[in-house]
């Protein structure tokens, strides 16, 4: 493609360039998405108890995905003899969704109308948050497309119903899902510690269908088992929080808590999950780049991104 890789003559190394997800075009108009995979930044974080920052997720994770954007097509890997990504998977980013300082309903509304216009263009879609209620609308863009089971990786549960209010913040979105006709059910994994979730949304989970592992459960279990627990031919929403990851290799995040997954736990579970299951669907949140001066924690959440479309792209066929 014109101005990525060194077939035109340009090398475009990772910190050359304008930084869309992995370096791939920019598609400004949502009606004329024409691809595999598009990308959706989701720039809203008001809907933190702590640490917001997470407003600048989208930009930290795009930078990071430069890093492994080189103009040879694909990725090989060795251990699965396998080049991931080929030139035949197309990939746009759309941009962001337009966030309205403190208006939480419009913000949400705009988020969701980015994914119902990937969802109408026939692509998936996968939206860098931003706070985790981001996944609120994401999950809204879905309705009257299906049954759809979540995977949640996340050191908090996210169930609560209602706080002074509050419905639609980061401590929500699993509940606001549960509640839809269209969620058949969730897995919840890497749920730890001090949660923001009270014992009564814990049972409130379990009674509209929610499957809960901890990360020490699901070390016990292995990835596989993890995955197998999801219920054969569900279509999957994968939603990502990166505070499911141990602070250790992801401090950049509003809420870290101690005794996460490490790399490969989550990567392992990504790729049982797209050997199994059709993917319908991924946002990753609370990736706060302030927090992580290394930027580790975002070439992390690229890294995970790229190698998981990796995986369902080629259970699908492409190569």
């Amino acid at each position: 493609m014109a101005g990525h890789g060194y077939q035109d003559g340009r090398l475009d190394l990772p910190f050359v360039g304008i930084s869309t997800f992995g370096k791939r075009p920019y598609v400004s108009d949502w009606s004329t998405i024409d691809a595999d995979i598009a990308i959706l930044g989701a720039p809203f974080d008001f809907g933190t108890q702590w640490r917001a920052g997470a407003r600048f997720g989208p930009r930290g994770v795009r930078e990071a995905s430069t890093l492994f954007s080189f103009g040879h097509a694909g990725a090989y890997d060795h251990e699965d003899d396998v080049t991931y990504l080929p030139g035949s998977v197309r990939i746009v980013d759309i941009g962001d969704a337009d966030i309205v300082h403190t208006d939480t309903s419009k913000s949400h509304a705009n988020i969701e109308t980015g994914v119902r216009a990937i969802l109408d263009a026939g692509a998936l879609p996968v939206v860098i948050g931003g706070d985790h209620s981001i996944n609120i609308p994401c999950i809204e863009a879905f309705e009257g497309r299906g049954d759809i089971h979540i995977l949640q990786i996340d050191a908090h549960l996210d169930f609560v119903d209602e706080r002074h209010g509050v419905t639609r913040g980061h401590g929500n979105p699993m509940r606001r899902a549960a509640e839809k006709p269209y969620v058949t059910g969730l897995t919840q994994v890497g749920i730890r510690n001090v949660s923001s979730t009270a014992k009564e949304g814990y049972d409130a989970a379990r009674a509209m269908g929610s499957d809960i592992l901890s990360v020490r459960q699901a070390r016990n279990l292995g990835p596989q088992t993890v995955i197998d627990r999801i219920p054969q031919g569900a279509r999957v929403y994968v939603t990502v929080d990166i505070d499911g990851f141990c602070p250790s290799i992801a401090p950049g995040t509003g809420t870290p808590s101690h005794g996460g997954f490490l790399y490969y736990e989550v990567l392992e579970m990504m790729q049982a999950l797209a050997r199994r299951h059709e993917v319908v669907g991924i946002d990753l949140v609370e990736v706060a780049p302030d927090y992580d001066p290394t930027g580790s924690t975002s070439i992390l959440a690229a890294q995970l991104l790229l190698n998981t479309l990796g995986f369902i792209f080629h259970a699908r066929g492409f190569s």
